[in-house]
């Protein structure tokens, strides 16, 4: 019992007490068959001495229960007493002792192999949360966070695959996030797979249940094609504040051993850490978001009632330095440098409008359509073209309108691009989009021109009707 007591190798310490049962008892054949789902890995029944064959052992057998804290976990069972004798009380009560000896043993174990992977499980779900919490620096897109969550517990529960699930549009689950062992064909089939609403499974996800499944191939609750790839399996909600935000999916390979009670357990905790995380993760993101808008609108403020508000007073004066002059080419002089300066205000305040878009995830408006494609166009121009708004741009261009400028708009900036290819300098580019145009008719419209002022490339001119008005 010292020896078996302090031998740290499960397997080799009940394989010494199946030796010391038959020796005690002049046994020829002892084994100890353990089917209890904590017992899974200890891979079969552990025997010792020469087995019995078919028939009845000479001398007969014995076979006492393996408990640990009343829980059945196997049997001890000793057969073919060596002198031919029957087994006798001392022997019935010699192998109930080192049954009760396995039963502590296995308790020991139990209670090492729980330790060790609530260790490995608290360390996970800790390592999750700073990944998820990290900072933009690090990548932690909303993406990248349920990838981690994905790998981490695949990692943690010896999985083939874990997956992320998220609520569809639709109805039902889709696959979000994957990571896995499989194949790229298995993992290009799961990603964006999607399991529809009917499914028993997303049911119990809805309703906050976890789902365990031994065999998940031949699950009858899982009607989504890709379960046929795997055995052992748990589908966990991802729960934060009594809402389900999506479900973390467990598999393992089908033969291999199924999860424990332990394990069940952990993984449960795991998955609710995990959604904290996530929700917490969005709302860091939310809040650098913000600190962001907020700095730029402070810009937008500044730029608006300083820089504009000097450079408007300085062509003021130039303005009247301009009238004063008697010289002809100071006056051309100064209305150009006049010219220049309500240029650079429209830029600015071109500046200020980026500066305050929403939010990427929010629809762009026109500004922010052409601001973009100005922008695609700088380094191929080598300068950025400068573009200049007249007229409330967002709020009197109507859809179909604002996407027909902005393909017209690509195309001229693409001429001009492959013309300006082969020139040494940057070309400089002009766009004016003005909502306050009239049309040829009378009509008033929006106006869309592209030019260069140094006469590289012809004009390139667009018009069309305001909302209300027939197309032109």
């Amino acid at each position: 019992m010292v020896a078996v007591g302090s031998d740290h190798d499960l397997r080799r310490a009940l394989g010494r007490l199946a030796e010391t049962a038959a020796s005690l008892t002049g046994a020829r054949h002892a084994a100890l068959s353990l089917h209890h789902e904590d017992t899974d890995g200890l891979g079969g029944p552990i025997t010792h001495g020469t087995s019995p064959g078919g028939g009845p052992p000479a001398g007969g057998s014995l076979e006492v229960p393996v408990q640990v804290k009343g829980e059945l976990f196997g049997t001890l069972s000793v057969a073919g007493k060596g002198d031919g004798e029957e087994f006798g009380d001392a022997d019935l009560h010699l192998v109930r002792v080192l049954a009760t000896e396995a039963g502590i043993a296995l308790s020991n174990a139990r209670m090492h192999s729980a330790a060790r992977q609530r260790t490995r499980w608290i360390d996970g779900a800790a390592s999750v949360t700073t990944a998820l919490l990290a900072g933009p620096e690090t990548g932690s897109t909303t993406t990248n966070a349920l990838t981690v969550v994905a790998e981490k517990g695949r990692e943690l529960a010896e999985a083939a695959t874990g997956a992320v699930l998220l609520p569809h549009a639709e109805g039902g689950m889709e696959i979000v996030a994957i990571s896995t062992v499989l194949s790229e064909a298995v993992r290009t089939e799961a990603y964006r797979g999607r399991i529809p609403p009917r499914s028993p499974v997303v049911h119990q996800i809805h309703a906050g249940l976890a789902v365990f499944s031994d065999n998940f191939a031949d699950d009858p609750r899982s009607i989504s094609p890709m379960s046929r790839h795997y055995g052992p399996a748990m589908l966990l909600p991802l729960r934060s504040n009594g809402r389900v935000l999506g479900a973390l999916v467990l598999c393992r390979m089908s033969g291999d051993r199924r999860f424990s009670h332990t394990e069940r357990t952990l993984a449960n905790q795991f998955a609710a850490q995990a959604a904290l995380a996530l929700v917490l993760a969005d709302r860091h993101r939310d809040r650098e978001r913000l600190a962001v808008f907020e700095d730029r609108d402070r810009i937008a403020r500044d730029l608006h009632d300083l820089v504009i508000q000097r450079l408007f007073a300085t062509g003021m004066l130039l303005e009247t330095a301009r009238r004063k002059a008697l010289v002809p080419e100071v006056q051309e002089g100064v209305a150009q440098a006049v010219d220049e300066l309500d240029a650079t205000i429209q830029e600015i305040r071109t500046a200020i409008i980026a500066l305050q878009q929403g939010p990427s995830g929010a629809p762009p408006g026109l500004r922010t359509r052409v601001l973009r494609e100005a922008g695609a166009a700088t380094a191929a121009l080598g300068a950025r073209p400068s573009v200049q708004f007249t007229g409330p741009v967002d709020a009197r261009v109507d859809d179909r309108s604002g996407r027909e400028l902005v393909a017209v708009l690509g195309e001229a900036l693409a001429a001009v691009t492959a013309s300006a290819s082969a020139r040494p300098q940057p070309t400089r580019v002009e766009i004016a989009v003005d909502t306050t145009a009239a049309l040829p008719d009378g009509r008033p419209g929006i106006r869309l021109t592209v030019s260069c002022p140094d006469g590289g490339h012809r004009p390139v001119t667009w018009e069309r009707p305001l909302q209300g008005g027939p197309e032109a």
